[in-house]
Parts: C-alpha cells; structure tokens; sequence
C-alpha cells in the first residue's frame, strides 16, 4: 500500500522548502498538484522529474480515482498545493478522505502557510480565532457571512484576490468601521506588504491608492462589535 504524502511548499520565497519537504518531493514516484507547470518550476531546482498529475476542484472526479489507484500499486504519492499549506482552502481535503478510506497512509510534511505567518506577526493574544478563508464573490452572500463573523466576536482569517479585496474592505468597514485588521499582500515575495488599521481607516487608504491592488490578500479582522 502506498503513502500519501500532504506537502506544504512556499508560499513565495522558494528557500520556504524545507529539508523535508525537498527530501519527499525527490523520493516519490508522483505527485498531485494543482497546476502542473507551477510544480514543475517548483521541482526543477531539485533535479527530479516524478509523474504530474493535475488534481484540482474541476477535475477531482478524475484524479482522485487515478491517484488511487497508483497508490494501490504500491507506490506513494505527494500532493502539493499551489503554494502553502495542502487541505486548506484548496482540493486537498477530498484526496485525503479518499485515500484515508482506502485505508492508505497519509503523512503530513508541515511547513509555510499563510495563515499562521501572519498570525505570527500580528501580536493576537486571543487564544481562539477562526479561519474563514475566500468568502463568496456574491455580495449579498459576502455580506451576511462577514456579519456573522463579527457577531461572533473571535478574529478571523480571510483569503482574498487582488480584484476583490477593495470590496471586501468596503463590506467590513459597512458592518464594523473600527474592527481592526492586518493585512499581508504578497507575502514573503519581493514586494510583500503588511498593513494594520481599522476598517474605515483601510477602506480611505485603498481608496487614495496607498495600496497596490495587485497579489494575494491574507487578512486578520479582529471584531470591534460582541455578538
């Protein structure tokens, strides 16, 4: 019975990679990722060429299947996000409840991710928070969801794209003009930036064009208002 392999990689700056990571990547036979070409410049510098396989949400009916069965070969598998940690807001979690109930192996190789290095420079104190992800790009949907988790009251964690990240701003500054929120733009990439103020305060910044709208968006909202 092969082994799954659930491996986090860079979510930038590509000496994120661990010595482990690099030591999985160069051993197994295959590995399942969401963009084969993004892989592939992942793993040239390792001089290794195992089999892609394209797993991603559009195609999961096909891959999973495929996946499995090399793993019934005998052989392990890893699989690899675009960047970060696999499972977690990527279609990591169906591949690993399918091999789990195949009764394979699977092996976490931790690593970087977004959400804990910016927790880490954020000073949180609270020892609850809440990871949300990408919220629905609908924006009555977007809306009723943000206010639900600022009635909750705990910080929470919030992916968001370059083109929709100024409408975010203006949703959470409409529910909660003082919640305090950082922000991380590109992080540990060349032109990363973090940004810390409260809703309102952010949504003037952005709309004065003191911040570039272009990267990936990670944002730490902690609630002004108690449900």
């Amino acid at each position: 019975m092969g082994r799954l392999y659930v491996v986090a990689t860079p979510i930038g700056n590509l000496e994120d990679l661990t010595a482990r990571a690099r030591a999985v990547l160069s051993a197994v036979p295959c590995v399942a990722c969401e963009d084969t070409r993004r892989t592939g410049r992942l793993l040239a510098p390792l001089g290794v060429r195992p089999r892609l396989v394209s797993c991603h949400g559009h195609n999961a009916e096909r891959c999973v299947p495929a996946i499995l069965d090399v793993l019934e070969g005998g052989r392990d598998v890893a699989y690899v996000s675009d960047a970060g940690t696999p499972g977690v807001s990527d279609p990591g979690a169906r591949l690993v409840a399918a091999a789990r109930a195949a009764a394979h192996e699977v092996i976490p190789v931790p690593g970087p991710s977004a959400v804990t290095a910016l927790l880490s420079i954020s000073g949180l104190s609270s020892k609850a928070w809440f990871f949300e992800g990408f919220l629905s790009n609908k924006a009555g949907r977007r809306s009723r969801r943000l206010a639900e988790l600022i009635q909750r009251g705990d910080p929470f964690v919030l992916y968001e794209s370059p083109h929709r990240v100024v409408k975010l701003i203006l949703a959470l500054e409409e529910i909660d003009e003082n919640a305090e929120i950082l922000i991380g733009r590109e992080m540990t990439k060349v032109h990363e930036q973090y940004l810390h103020g409260t809703a309102a305060d952010l949504s003037r910044r952005f709309g004065s064009g003191q911040v570039t709208e272009k990267g990936e968006f990670t944002l730490l909202v902690h609630p002004s208002k108690r449900g």
